[in-house]
């Protein structure tokens, strides 16, 4: 047998045992232990794990290839490193004539000190499954790695074509690495020992371990990462992404956001009119009623808005000449139940007809809010009035633009 061990045979340690087996992986599990597994590397770079493939050898037999590992024994009894500095083979038994079973490949630490075995050694074995119908694979014992399932089918023999090794192998091993070092990740994801440990995914993103998840790292710290990563959560509040749509986003601790929201815009083409004096949010023969907008207060806490109409004053009577009058719109903002700005004539877009004939004309004004709360939802509401109630005041393509200030 090659495989080699440090510190379990009580005689017959050599130098060259123990030169094998000083490979300083310990990937922490808890204060104490440390997860088992193998040390990742190929010899061509190519691949995160090659230590201990195991691949056809012949019918029933398979090669496992060279590597070395690390074994967590129970609490009290310490890591068990080994190496296997050869490749070695190991055969299969000759499948049930009815059932299939599952077999389970081990590398095995015998310690007579624990488990009176009278043996002190490390082994590569075979636990054989238990024939069946739907055959499960047996448990890994004490003080062992498990390194791949292998189904061997009803009646499998070297004579009759054995083990379908396409097929029948599934891989468990995974990796370990020195403390503090970056786990290359192989098989299933484990929960990290402690924060800032951190991994390398199969899709080539670096996460760390926050104390209760996986979180992917950005990119580089102030850096804008690539709508290729797939950055579910941020690293850190003000970290900036591209998302999938092609909009920048930016990370507030809790959720992406768009990094430079709006401009946000509302608008009506349906024309209405209101009689009324005092300002009114709905429009005579209009559908949509109120025309409102809500947008999120940027960082600067400072947006422009913009809103307007086409006005026209005719008589209530539907007469068009020799009428002088004004229609004016105006917006309330609020913020929920809360009143910031009230309508007011001085705020208003006016649109005003002398005594002489006219279609109308479209008015707007730009105005700047201030004093914002950032990340505050306002709601801005149009308001209209008549300068006389005789009067109709009609509001045709009316607007709401508000544009941040960065």
């Amino acid at each position: 047998m090659n495989l080699r061990s440090s510190w379990v045979a009580e005689t017959g340690q050599t130098r060259e045992d123990t030169r094998l087996n000083q490979v300083g992986a310990t990937t922490m599990v808890n204060p104490v232990q440390v997860r088992s597994g193998i040390l990742p590397g190929s010899y061509s770079g190519q691949f995160r794990l090659s230590g201990f493939w195991m691949d056809k050898a012949s019918a029933m037999t398979a090669t496992v290839s060279e590597g070395r590992a690390v074994i967590q024994g129970d609490i009290s009894q310490g890591v068990y490193p080994v190496a296997l500095p050869a490749a070695e083979q190991i055969t299969f038994a000759a499948g049930d004539a009815q059932y299939g079973r599952i077999d389970l490949v081990v590398l095995k630490i015998y310690d007579n000190l624990y488990d009176g075995s009278t043996r002190n050694e490390a082994k590569i074995e075979i636990i054989q499954g238990v024939p069946g119908q739907a055959p499960k694979a047996p448990a890994a014992p004490p003080r062992s790695l498990a390194l791949y399932e292998v189904t061997v089918p009803a009646g499998a023999s070297a004579g009759n074509g054995g083990i379908p090794w396409n097929t029948s192998l599934k891989d468990l091993r995974t990796p370990v690495v020195a403390l503090g070092g970056i786990l290359p990740v192989e098989g299933p994801v484990l929960p990290g020992a402690h924060p800032g440990q951190y991994q390398d995914t199969p899709n080539n993103q670096l996460q760390r371990w926050d104390g209760g998840q996986w979180v992917a790292y950005p990119e580089a710290v102030g850096g804008i990462v690539p709508s290729s990563a797939a950055l579910t959560q941020g690293g850190y509040t003000g970290q900036y992404r591209d998302s999938s749509g092609g909009t920048l986003q930016r990370w507030s601790g809790s959720a992406w956001a768009p990094a430079f929201p709006g401009p946000y815009f509302s608008d009506s083409l349906d024309a209405g009119y209101t009689t009324s004096t005092t300002y009114v949010t709905t429009l005579v023969e209009r559908d949509q009623n109120p025309l409102s907008l809500t947008f999120t207060a940027p960082p600067s806490r400072a947006v422009l808005v913009t809103f307007g109409s086409r006005m026209e004053v005719i008589l209530d009577t539907g007469q068009t000449t020799n009428i002088a009058g004004t229609a004016l719109m105006c917006l309330r903002v609020t913020q929920g139940a809360t009143v910031v700005r009230e309508v007011e004539d001085e705020l208003a877009a006016k649109g005003a007809k002398p005594a002489l004939p006219a279609d109308g004309v479209s008015a707007s004004t730009v105005q700047r809010l201030a004093n914002l709360t950032p990340g505050a939802s306002y709601t801005l509401t149009a308001y209209y009035r008549s300068s006389s109630a005789t009067l109709r005041a009609w509001f045709d393509n009316s607007f709401i633009q508000v544009t941040p200030q960065y």
